[in-house]
């Protein structure tokens, strides 16, 4: 099967607000593809395992190794919502194939890396692994990569993973590099609380907003966390980027809230906190999605091996600016890249797009690389 078939198969399956239909095309799939051990689990991850010790008759459980190396090869099939003109009149996502691209919802982000991990995964002989593959596919990765936070929570922790996000075009146009790190993203509210007061009798109330901006203050003068990891520069950034306070033009406000977006690196955090010395101020942490940092340097240049043998260019370690579910693979004691074929601005877009040539090399990368670790 082509790896641009199964993407357009995949993609026209709609599924920004419920995975089931897509996750039952995944788990369909593989198990009248693969001889693999094939499980759902009740957060609705797809896995599908198959080397040492995996019966595909009996053993139905994601469990990570059973005491020797494990490789993941990983993705998600949920997407965004789709742009109006991404839908057919039948509600089915609309795909379309021209001058060697597919387009449609999810192409880039990130059915068509999940077709290509399928692929690569079938075309593994299971008889010939010394080590555990496992495909797996989460749910939930727009929504804050919970299905990846999930399955960490439940014990999945592969020694390895290759996850299927974008990483084409970071050093050169149409290159895919190997992301041996990504920035996570803290999403946080500072709650400025003051006392009420008609705005002609200022000494009567407490000022809730002025004590938000003595906080927003604060955050402004913070230096941005900042790391390096295998010789590539992972900064970071904080930014007040919301604020909703007062109740009218004539009254002192009683409360204020602010949001702030951090990104974070691996090892190093802004000290928001500062903002709870102000009185009536405090801080609260609405969502943190974790970092990634790869720590083995030699998987990282394995794979890079791997990615240079299948193109002309010459892919380079490269940093991510957003957070993946390899940063829940991460925390929980995975080493991990991310390599897929997604490019910079892509994405999430009325014209999101896919080269089917790189797709191809997606494939070939994913196929090579479970074949030195898990041979």
């Amino acid at each position: 099967m082509h790896v641009a078939e199964l993407t357009r198969d995949l993609v026209s399956i709609p599924s920004h607000e419920d995975e089931t239909t897509a996750g039952d095309f995944v788990e369909e799939w593989l198990r009248e593809r693969t001889d693999s051990a094939v499980f759902r689990d009740e957060h609705g991850n797809v896995f599908a395992r198959k080397g040492p010790g995996v019966d595909p008759e009996e053993d139905r459980q994601a469990r990570d190794g059973a005491g020797g190396t494990s490789l993941a090869l990983a993705g998600h099939h949920d997407v965004v919502p789709p742009d109006e003109s991404q839908v057919t009149d039948g509600g089915a996502y609309r795909v379309e194939q021209r001058d060697g691209r597919l387009y449609g919802r999810g192409t880039a982000d990130m059915k068509g890396a999940v077709a290509a991990a399928m692929l690569a995964f079938e075309s593994v002989d299971a008889t010939d692994l010394d080590a555990e593959l496992v495909f797996v596919s989460f749910v939930a990765e727009e929504s804050g990569c919970l299905g990846s936070a999930a399955a960490v929570d439940d014990g999945f922790a592969p020694d390895y993973a290759v996850v299927g996000e974008g990483s084409t075009g970071y050093s050169a146009e149409g290159v895919t590099d190997v992301a041996v790190a990504h920035k996570g993203r803290r999403g946080s509210t500072i709650t400025a609380t003051g006392r009420a007061a008609h705005a002609s009798e200022v000494e009567s109330g407490e000022n809730a907003i002025y004590r938000a901006s003595d906080a927003v203050d604060v955050v402004r003068d913070l230096q941005f966390p900042s790391t390096t990891v295998m010789g590539r520069e992972v900064r970071g950034s904080v930014a007040v980027t919301e604020i909703d306070g007062g109740s009218a033009w004539n009254v002192i406000p009683e409360s204020c809230a602010v949001t702030v977006d951090e990104r974070t690196v691996p090892g190093e955090r802004a000290p928001i906190e500062r903002v709870e010395a102000i009185d009536g101020v405090e801080w609260t942490v609405d969502q943190d999605l974790p970092p990634m940092a790869c720590d083995d340097e030699a998987f990282a240049d394995l794979v890079l091996d791997a990615a240079t043998a299948t193109q002309d260019g010459t892919p380079e370690h490269v940093v991510k600016p957003h957070a993946t579910d390899a940063g829940n693979l991460a925390g929980a004691g995975t080493d991990c890249v991310v390599v897929g074929p997604a490019q910079p601005g892509e994405a999430h877009t009325a014209d999101e797009s896919v080269s089917i040539d790189v797709l191809e090399r997606c494939v070939a990368i994913y196929r090579d690389v479970a074949s030195e670790i898990a041979r």
